[in-house]
């Protein structure tokens, strides 16, 4: 451990020239005392390290010093395929593989390219979770990853919808999806299947290995179930009667639905608003016992035209809406 802590702190000095040992230590997680001790190791190993004090001091390499111990581990080079999502790499137990890779590979670079990197990183950042939702706490994630790696069978404990399960399943993939960490895996002689990873209660690693489907695709097969899923959830069309304000809420409440919804009402022309300047707009949604919930989040900027039994459960909710919330007779002598 000592030893790639030492390159890597070369190799954020080749590549960042002058750092101090506060800025050397939160790089590599470490306390300052430890980057003073791993300082002189480098020194008394032959590396040029200058120090150079004052308040723009800090440690340098000699200038044209340039190390070429930048081979990859076989962990690093498979982290960089996840450089663009830093959080799903720390969950995976990747993390410090990815920081040394992503060290070793701009120490390769010619300095103009180097530099262009660094700016890229600087000025671009993804954090895939969605606004205002934690993810889900991922214990078994790693162990998990790896027995897909491995193709070794995992025994688990599941908590789905309908109560816990025990199985044993034969793990071909993981998908991360708004921040969600999602399994893709067959049981026994089953089909396919997806498990939400947060819902593992219990999961362990079994000696016996299985062989992978011929010809299995993951981002084919989550993309096809992605399509089968909104599918089968969205399964009757609302007419609605939107105001100025419900059409930009639109989108944020109904994502991708929604704002297919406003292009196809946008592109049918001036026929689809009314006289009070409202839009009619088709959504599709869910079962009533959904949908009611997420219609009214729009609260009163919107009206449902149809079908007739949605209008009428949506109804019924602000009837008993308004009755609870309606305002108390005033007690006597008040």
């Amino acid at each position: 451990m000592r030893a790639d802590r030492l390159l890597s702190l070369l190799l954020l000095l080749q590549n960042r020239g002058r750092m101090t040992a506060p800025e050397l230590a939160a790089e590599l997680e470490v306390s300052v005392r430890t980057v003073y001790r791993d300082i002189d190791a480098l020194g008394a190993s032959g590396v040029p390290v200058h120090a150079d004090r004052g308040p723009a001091g800090g440690y340098r390499l000699m200038d044209g010093y340039r190390t070429r111990l930048t081979g990859l581990t076989d962990a690093q080079a498979g982290s960089l395929f996840l450089a663009g999502v830093p959080g799903p790499a720390r969950e995976l137990g990747l993390g410090a593989d990815l920081a040394a890779a992503q060290l070793k590979l701009q120490a390769s670079l010619p300095a103009e390219l180097a530099a262009r990197a660094r700016r890229i990183q600087a000025r671009f950042h993804l954090d895939a979770p969605a606004w205002f939702r934690d993810a889900d706490p991922v214990p078994h994630l790693a162990l998990i990853a790896q027995a897909v790696w491995d193709q070794r069978i995992l025994r688990t404990h599941y908590r789905r919808w309908g109560g816990e399960v025990h199985r044993e399943l034969s793990p071909l993939g993981l998908v991360v999806k708004g921040g969600i960490w999602y399994l893709v895996a067959r049981a026994e002689e089953e089909a396919v299947r997806t498990y939400r990873v947060g819902r593992f209660l219990a999961v362990e690693t079994l000696e016996a290995g299985f062989e992978r489907p011929e010809g299995f695709d993951l981002a084919a097969y989550w993309q096809e179930s992605s399509r089968r899923l909104e599918g089968s959830l969205l399964r009757q069309t609302a007419v609605l009667r939107l105001s100025p304000r419900a059409r930009k809420l639109l989108p944020m409440h109904f994502g991708s639905a929604g704002v297919r919804a406003l292009a196809d009402a946008e592109a049918a022309g001036p026929q689809a608003v009314d006289t009070e300047g409202w839009l009619h707009v088709r959504l599709p949604v869910e079962t009533n016992a959904v949908a009611v919930g997420d219609l009214l989040r729009l609260g009163p900027e919107a009206e449902v035209l149809g079908p007739p039994e949605l209008r009428d459960a949506v109804a019924e909710a602000v009837a008993v809406l308004a009755g609870r919330y309606g305002r108390a007779e005033p007690s006597p002598g008040a």
